[in-house]
């Protein structure tokens, strides 16, 4: 069965998708039905975010306000076999290469072990990752190793208990400080770190991160602020930028481009050397490590783009700042094949934007609109 357009969407398998741009009807029909996720720009979407759910036990200043979120009803989430069967769908019809797992906080999601063997079962070529704030991964870690999970990241933006408890309204930092540790001992390695910078809160802080990183053997990456806070108090005045991160650390350590390719990986690596270090130093002694800086706000790296998402409710959205979704959930349940399933997928994909922000424009234009859902309902 073939997807149908029609000027109010697209019909498959007895449901109506949304038109998302005026791109999706001028999606060739070959492309509809084999072949990868594919953008009508020539990017190919292989990097899957499944979002496991919206909820979390933390209240992070820069996603969500501190009395939380209406939270999905559990009807309208995805069972763990629905995750399982899109994962397969994602890997053996659209070429997906690797999956992380995402929330809300993952480690909430009962299922996870479930999740994570059912995938790593039918596929354990796949690398399986989650990106999670740690709390109970001490606990977890065991488990999550044995169903086939590979690596963690960390979202983790202080080592101070006081601004931790002032970033994510929560004093829990010595429970995430716990599960980081044991999970690098179970094996999850790298241990990558995600730190968002606070003008006036945790900004200053960041060569002690770095230094606690570089001492553990973690991977730090330094995400510039994005307009995904539920609360839609982000300005980009407020953003630390890129250039303001490199700044911060060069007070401390001597950074230089890593010399290796970037790909299409969203953080743009640093090598690390001691403050003051020289071009002859640089030369003759090893790095003391990296450090990323994820810098989607002032230097977008859209043109390499290779992720796709889905959120907990079933939709799949393009890009992190889409405006439109589509549905997929309606889909699966209304008894599609795979390969419609995976039509609708593609077709979605296919719409994708150029860039952030209206018509591409960026986030610098009077015509950016933040997209309604926060960070926590979209999945990182």
């Amino acid at each position: 069965m073939q997807p149908q357009d029609s000027s109010s969407g697209t019909l498959i398998a007895g449901v109506r998708l949304p038109v998302v741009t005026a791109a999706e009807s001028n999606m060739p029909a070959e492309k509809r039905v084999s072949g990868g996720l594919e953008d009508q720009w020539g990017r190919v979407a292989t990097d899957l975010r499944i979002s496991l759910t919206d909820r979390c036990n933390l209240r992070c200043q820069y996603c969500m306000p501190a009395e939380g979120l209406d939270w999905l009803p559990n009807d309208r989430v995805l069972s763990a076999d629905e995750i399982v069967r899109m994962a397969r769908i994602g890997i053996e019809q659209l070429g997906v290469e690797e999956i992380r797992f995402t929330g809300g906080e993952p480690l909430l999601r009962k299922e996870l072990p479930q999740i994570l063997a059912g995938v790593h079962r039918a596929h354990p070529e796949i690398p399986l990752s989650i990106t999670t704030n740690g709390l109970g991964l001490e606990k977890k870690a065991d488990e999550l190793v044995a169903a086939g999970l590979t690596r963690i990241n960390v979202s983790l933006d202080t080592i101070c208990p006081e601004t931790f408890a002032e970033l994510t309204r929560r004093d829990r930092l010595e429970g995430v400080l716990k599960g980081v540790q044991y999970a690098a001992q179970a094996g999850l390695r790298p241990v990558k770190i995600n730190a968002v910078l606070m003008p006036g809160i945790n900004d200053h802080q960041a060569p002690d991160l770095l230094s606690w990183a570089l001492s553990n053997d973690f991977q730090l990456r330094f995400i510039e602020q994005m307009p995904l806070d539920a609360d839609h108090r982000w300005s980009r005045e407020q953003t630390i930028t890129a250039a303001e991160i490199r700044e911060l650390l060069s007070e401390r350590y001597t950074l230089r481009p890593y010399p290796g390719p970037r790909g299409s990986a969203p953080a743009a690596l640093w090598e690390v050397y001691p403050h003051g270090a020289d071009d002859n130093h640089m030369k003759t002694h090893e790095a003391l490590g990296t450090v990323g800086i994820i810098a989607s706000v002032t230097e977008p790296f859209c043109s390499t783009c290779t992720r796709t998402r889905l959120t907990a409710d079933g939709k799949v959205r393009s890009c992190l700042f889409s405006q439109t979704e589509t549905d997929l959930m309606s889909i699966l349940r209304s008894d599609a094949s795979d390969e419609e399933i995976a039509a609708a997928w593609r077709e979605a994909m296919w719409s994708k934007p150029a860039a952030h922000g209206k018509n591409g424009a960026g986030f610098d234009t009077h015509d950016f609109v933040q997209p309604s859902r926060s960070m926590s309902a979209i999945g990182g």
